[in-house]
């Protein structure tokens, strides 16, 4: 049983003590070292990830050869390239291992099979999906509202501890300055 993957599901939908035990059959536990690439562009992604431990992020390789991370997964997040999912194309982006983690694999197969054994799983899977939209949408909204520093104070107050356990450099592509700017800002003791 993975009782963080089920805790997640219960608080938006209810399961019996048999839907739990069906719902952890669809899923495999996978480990990953620090710095591991789950994904990378050209591969099919192989379904969604639930982070029960660990820390990971989605990025892709601008023209200027930059990494510009779009998302991360901590405990009791779900990662993947839903693009790849969805479209039975090869993913444009990278999924890798900020510090060593364990994951639960749902492949596509299985969600479909899931989705059959216990279809109130669809609920809990759109819930999920409209709740990634509208971080999206507030994160987009954020870059064309607020200054770099107005977004990064913004940021820091939501997100405390995680902030402390990303590296500056990562935390900066996510927000959408530099480096350096980030160090300017840290420097004033915002």
């Amino acid at each position: 049983m993975y009782p963080e993957l089920i805790n997640h599901i219960k608080r938006y939908i209810q399961l019996s003590p048999a839907d739990e035990e069906i719902i952890c059959q669809h899923f495999e536990l996978k480990k990953f070292k620090k710095k591991e690439i789950i994904l990378e562009p050209g591969k099919l992604c192989a379904g969604n990830y639930f982070v029960i431990k660990g820390l990971v992020r989605q990025y892709f390789v601008n023209n200027k050869l930059n990494e510009q991370i779009i998302q991360f997964g901590l405990e009791s997040w779900w990662i993947a390239d839903q693009d790849s999912l969805l479209n039975h194309q090869p993913a444009t982006t990278y999924i890798q291992t900020i510090e060593a983690s364990e994951l639960l694999l749902l492949s596509e197969k299985n969600r479909v099979a899931l989705f059959g054994a216990v279809p109130q799983m669809e609920s809990y899977f759109r819930v999920m999906m409209q709740k990634a939209f509208v971080a999206s949408q507030r994160r987009i909204g954020y870059i064309f509202n607020q200054n770099d520093e107005e977004r990064y104070r913004h940021f820091t107050g939501l997100f405390p501890g995680f902030v402390q356990r990303v590296p500056q450099y990562m935390l900066a592509s996510y927000l959408g300055f530099t480096p350096q700017f980030l160090s300017r800002i840290r420097a004033k003791k915002i």
